[in-house]
């Protein structure tokens, strides 16, 4: 079977027509005809319809459709395993995370250590999560290749590289008075009459916009901001897919999101020598990709990298 007829198939099907694909291919229209009808002779099959109707794929054209796409991933990850076999990426890579972002849909964490152990059969990894100032204040001094959070300080000597958005929300839980007050009688000095918690390693974000000195109440992590608002005492932030569990249950309510929402920038921290460390090069190289591959609908987040000053 000819592997280049194959790839022609799967691009003029995901382009919608053959005459969407001709740019992708950099080939005629009736070069692109005649290579699928090659492959059909070759299959013993229709594979689509085609012509002043438009483009269709045949229930047959349909299954080859996805036996080929699980037969190039097949070979993607032979690719992978002989590129990991060839590699010297070996030793150790230790990563700081800071908590919760499992549930971030945005997050390529978990597709970048499955690629790593792909091309990197021997290499081991550190994993620990901690604050976003003990990840930097670590990476400075070597006790971490790198670090993945939001940081709200910037440690000097470090490179900070974009990878994502997260979405932080202001909440209240069922029990707190401002849960059935319509959005748009809730302003800025009304909030400020309740308690408002500050998260400690997130300095003074949670709290600037409402202009006081100091929280209500300061805690070290999500699960402790949750527990405070679901008490009906706090209102406080957490992101977007940490919250949504409670918010589908109906004990969180998210609190008018124009006025109280922002987006907390997620990023790569590493020493600015990174590109000249292969396996750290290694890592930032597959996250990337695993980041870009994931943003499909939404416009890609811009990658590059900062160097502190």
């Amino acid at each position: 079977m000819d592997v280049r007829l194959i790839r022609i198939f799967i691009k003029v099907v995901e382009s919608g027509g053959l005459s969407a694909a001709q740019a992708e291919l950099n080939l005629s229209l009736s070069t692109i005809s005649e290579k699928i009808s090659s492959l059909e002779h070759r299959l013993g099959l229709t594979l689509c319809k085609r012509g002043r109707g438009g483009f269709e794929l045949t229930e047959s054209g349909r299954l080859v459709f996805e036996e080929c796409q699980r037969l190039f991933g097949s070979l993607d990850h032979f690719s992978r395993k002989v590129a990991g076999l060839k590699s010297n990426l070996s030793g150790n890579l230790s990563v700081g995370l800071v908590d919760n972002m499992i549930t971030d849909p945005n997050s390529p964490i978990a597709s970048t250590f499955a690629t790593l152990s792909e091309i990197a059969p021997s290499l081991h990894l550190l994993i620990d999560t901690r604050s976003p100032g003990e990840l930097l204040r670590d990476v400075v001094a070597r006790k971490l290749d790198l670090a993945i959070g939001s940081f709200p300080r910037m440690a000097l000597g470090l490179s900070y590289i974009d990878l994502y958005d997260e979405q932080q929300n202001f909440y209240c839980g069922s029990g707190h008075p401002l849960f059935a007050v319509p959005d748009d009688e809730i302003g800025i000095d009304l909030v400020r009459t309740y308690r408002i918690i500050g998260r400690s390693y997130w300095a003074a974000r949670d709290i600037k916009i409402f202009a006081i000195a100091t929280p209500h109440a300061t805690v070290s992590n999500m699960e402790a901001e949750a527990f405070l608002i679901l008490s009906g005492g706090y209102l406080g932030y957490l992101p977007d897919h940490y919250a949504d569990p409670f918010v589908q249950a109906g004990q969180m309510r998210l609190i008018r999101p124009s006025l109280f929402s922002y987006k907390a920038k997620f990023q790569i921290a590493t020493l600015e020598d990174w590109k000249s460390r292969p396996i750290i090069k290694a890592f930032i190289e597959v996250i990337s990709k695993a980041r870009n591959e994931g943003a499909t609908s939404a416009k890609p987040a811009s990658l590059h990298s900062r160097e502190s000053r």
